[in-house]
């Protein structure tokens, strides 16, 4: 048992869209998918805030363990076992998010958890731990549960995105990348991997050595974030035309 704890984990290491990796990504979308229909039950107010209070602590206890991990095996290390990495982040702001109920907490995990969560588990960075390995459960769990997060808020709250939205994120994201760069410097990091790329495959292996390809980040980031505002987008759309197509039959043009 110890060895699926361990550090020093001699297994068969990770590797991207391997069976194992799949498997996961399908169990995953099937949790999504099951409690995308629960949540459209929790819309009495007691249940309601049980499941917010429930799905806070979950976040909390995830960032929880893996904190207790680095320290349990003496691998803690400021220089890469801080909470900056966006998804880190966006777990400890989650909580919070889901504790008030604040919009503009709303606003940043939506666009953090969908487009940073869901590319960490298609793309994830734990090359030397595979399943079963602790970490591996930790890593696809925490992420997912970012996502879940967002989904309640959605479905259960009834929040939504704005297409302001989407630069008001930008803007903070940038400017939380300024305040990480500095923490960087001073304790040797990587976090936001604006030092160096990621160990494993990612999207930024294409797009060329360090530092242009965090500029390229930038309008990536931006048409993510619009891929992630498209379903609003289009119920908006939707709406528009429908209300349009109603109106012109009140006033017979659509005779």
């Amino acid at each position: 048992m110890e060895k699926y704890f361990s550090p020093y984990y001699s297994g068969e290491p990770f590797r991207l869209f391997s069976r194992t990796h799949l498997y996961t990504l399908l169990l995953i979308g099937l949790v999504m998918l099951l409690l995308s229909i629960v949540f459209m039950k929790f819309r009495d107010g007691i249940r309601k805030s049980c499941l917010r209070y429930v799905l806070a602590g979950l976040l909390i206890f995830l960032e929880t363990t893996f904190f207790a991990w680095n320290v349990a095996y003496d691998v803690w290390s400021p220089s890469d076992s801080l909470p900056l990495h966006l998804c880190d982040a966006a777990i400890i702001l989650g909580a919070v998010m889901l504790s008030v109920r604040s919009f503009l907490l709303f606003e940043l995990i939506y666009f953090w958890g969908i487009g940073g969560s869901l590319q960490a588990l298609l793309t994830p960075d734990i090359v030397r731990y595979n399943f079963p390995h602790f970490l591996y459960f930790q890593f696809f769990t925490a992420h997912t549960a970012i996502v879940i997060a967002v989904l309640y808020m959605v479905l259960v709250e009834g929040y939504r995105p704005y297409h302001s939205s989407i630069w008001k994120v930008f803007l903070m994201t940038n400017l939380y990348m300024l305040v990480v760069a500095p923490i960087n410097l001073l304790v040797d990091g990587n976090y936001l991997f604006i030092c160096e790329k990621p160990a494993g495959a990612t999207l930024m292996d294409y797009l060329g050595p360090w530092p242009w390809y965090i500029l390229s980040l930038e309008p990536i980031a931006v048409a993510v974030f619009y891929i992630c505002y498209l379903p609003f987008l289009l119920k908006d759309l939707l709406g528009r035309f429908t209300g349009m197509v109603s109106r012109g039959r009140g006033t017979g043009l659509g005779a």
